[in-house]
Parts: C-alpha cells; structure tokens; sequence
C-alpha cells in the first residue's frame, strides 16, 4: 500500500486531535472525580444541594477542615466548643459510604506563614512548631477528625511548601513536627493514605532567590508521602494555554514516581479583576475547559488516583457574605465553578459529566 503524504498528514492530524481530547482518549476511566463541600451560598438550602451535587457528580469527595483548631481545648483537655463540635458533626452527618472520602486539615493559616489560629484569632504560645504540647494537641486533633469521617484519604497539612517560602526560618521545626504527628497517625491508622499537600504552583514556579533550593527541599517533602497530593491552580502563575498547563504536569511527572492525586484545583471561566489586589487576569469558558481537558488527559495517562475540582459551583452568593476583609481574597476562586453562580452548566460541565460516566 502506497501512503501518500495527504494520508499521512490526516493521520498524524488525527492521532494528535485523539491525544488532545480526552472524550476520544479516555474510553475507560481508572481514576476517581470530585469535589469539594465548599458550599455556594450561605443558606441551609444551598450547603444541602452542595452534598446532593457532590453525592451524586463523583466517585469521591473532599472534605476541607480549615477554618480554626481548638488548640487550646487540646492542649488543656478540655471539651470542644460546641460551635465547632456541632459544625464537624453536622459534616459527618452527610458522610457519603458510597464514595471514598478524602480528608483534608490545615495546619497553617491561611497566609501559610504560620499556624493555625484558635477560635480567638489567635495561635497557641509555643517555643518551636515542634514543641511536644502542638504536636501532642495537633495529633489528637486529627486523631478526634479521623474517628468522626472515617477517611480512606488523608492531608495533614494544606500547602506545606507556601510555608516553607513564606517562613523558612521555621521550616525544619515544621518538618520535625509534622513528622512527628505522621509517624502516629500512620501507626494507628496503617491503611489510610496519607500526605501533606503542596502547590504545584509554586512548586513548578516560585519567585523566591533560593527557588532551586526550596525545589530540592519540596521534592524531599513529597516523596516522604503515600502519595503526591497537589493543589493546584494554574492562573496564579498566569498560565492559561494548554501548552502551558502541560508543562507544569510534566515539571510535576518528574519530580515525583509517587502516586499522584489533585487534591483541590480549578481554573477561572471569567475574566479576574481585584483593585485590591491590583489583580487583573483574563480567562474563559473555554479556557476553563482545556484545562480540565488537559488534567484529565494526564491523570488517565499517568494513572492518578483522583481528581478534586475545588468548587462545583461559582460561589458569588456566599461571597456576598464574606466580611469586607476577605472579600479581595475569596474573589479569587470565585467564578471557577464548572457551573456559573445561577447553576447552569458550563463546558467544563458537559466534559466532566462525560468522563465521569466512562468508569
């Protein structure tokens, strides 16, 4: 048979159109989908129809414990708040046994530039992050996490590396502490996977003086894990084209033969602007899309164990709530719903229904 050049060039057209899309790549799918209960409104409706949504979109969901630890009430032996009690349990209530679980804890604050405040505001007095009494306290706070939702999935720490950027004098103590608190809970929970989580964004691509060094160091903290457990939102880095998405995928395939999970990540499908932040970044509908396109094609490729897109639902309602404080910052994420802020689909949507089938 004679192959023409015409032939080959729709053939090689062909194979790359395949490659690039995941409805015609993936015709079995071996990793898990989901969300996070990140809620879009604030009324008692809107977190209902956040659990019907994630119960019934995906074969695994995340909850996300961030908002205060009770140090404190640990460190003293005391009862728990009942706000806080009654909040957990309220999440535990909705566990889904039909779905794995993953289990995500913030150890750090949201600035990941320190620990974690109390209910007061404000962090537990220690000498060094290591200190027996927060890795004692911290421990029993997870130990008190793990009975309630029974996880098969664990993070200990949300974004470990943006402290090690943010704080590196505290750094090694971090690590000791953590270490510490992962030896226990690995022993009286051998069967859960566990990790501490990290941005693949900053770990791709920091600006730091010492990026090489906080690389080596972030490599060094992954590959300690059960598992590679990324967070990951590419239009902090500006990234915005499917050649720039792969590119950090593939900075991340080379660093880790770890098993890898997307334990929370999005992408804008609206243009961002923050005056605030003097923050200003162009995005779509479609470019939402090519990257969900784009993480699906390598978490089939590469064999990920899950996939957790951070919201289902822009969340504009809820924002509306937030106090003039973080208003600036809960903008960010808000419009990266693969459904808009009325609840209808996006394209993003339509692909993560499709995929999601195929199991």
């Amino acid at each position: 048979m004679k192959i023409t050049i015409p032939f080959l060039v729709f053939i090689l057209l062909f194979s790359a159109c395949k490659k690039n899309n995941p409805k015609k790549l993936i015709e079995q799918r071996h990793f898990k989908m989901g969300f996070t209960t990140w809620p879009y409104g604030p009324e008692p409706n809107d977190v209902a129809s956040t659990y019907n949504y994630v119960k019934t979109n995906g074969d695994i969901y995340a909850e996300h414990i961030d908002d205060y630890i009770p140090w404190n009430h640990w460190i003293n032996g005391e009862p728990l708040p009942e706000e806080y009690s009654a909040n957990i349990a309220g999440k535990i209530a909705q566990r889904s046994f039909d779905q794995e679980l993953l289990l995500s804890v913030s150890f750090l604050n949201n600035a990941r530039n320190g620990i974690k405040e109390d209910l007061t505001g404000n962090p537990p007095i220690y000498e060094k992050l290591n200190d027996e009494v927060i890795v004692d306290a911290y421990t029993n706070h997870i130990i008190y996490l793990i009975e309630g939702f029974q996880p098969q999935y664990l993070v200990l720490s949300i974004e470990s590396n943006d402290f090690l950027i943010n704080n590196p004098e505290e750094w090694e103590d971090y690590r000791l502490a953590m270490t510490n608190v992962r030896t226990t809970i690995k022993a009286l929970y051998p069967h859960i996977m566990t990790s501490e989580s990290v941005t693949l964004h900053n770990w791709y691509e920091n600006d730091s003086d010492n990026a090489t060094e906080i690389t080596k160091e972030t490599d060094e903290l992954v590959n300690e894990m059960d598992f590679a457990a990324i967070s990951f939102y590419p239009f902090f880095k500006g990234l915005n084209k499917r050649k720039e998405f792969q590119k950090a995928f593939d900075f991340l395939h080379d660093h880790t033969q770890l098993p890898i999970a997307f334990v929370e990540t999005s992408h804008l499908a609206n243009d961002l602007n923050v005056e605030g932040l003097n923050l200003h970044i162009k995005s779509s509908e479609k470019e939402q899309e090519e990257y969900l396109s784009t993480l699906l094609i390598n978490a089939h490729n590469h064999d990920y164990k899950f996939i957790i897109w951070w919201a289902h639902r822009d969340f504009d309602a809820l924002w509306e709530t937030f106090p003039v404080s973080l208003k600036d910052l809960g903008k960010i994420w808000r419009d990266t719903g693969i459904l808009d802020e009325n609840g209808e689909n996006r394209k993003a949507a339509k692909l993560w229904t499709e995929i999601l089938d195929r199991n």
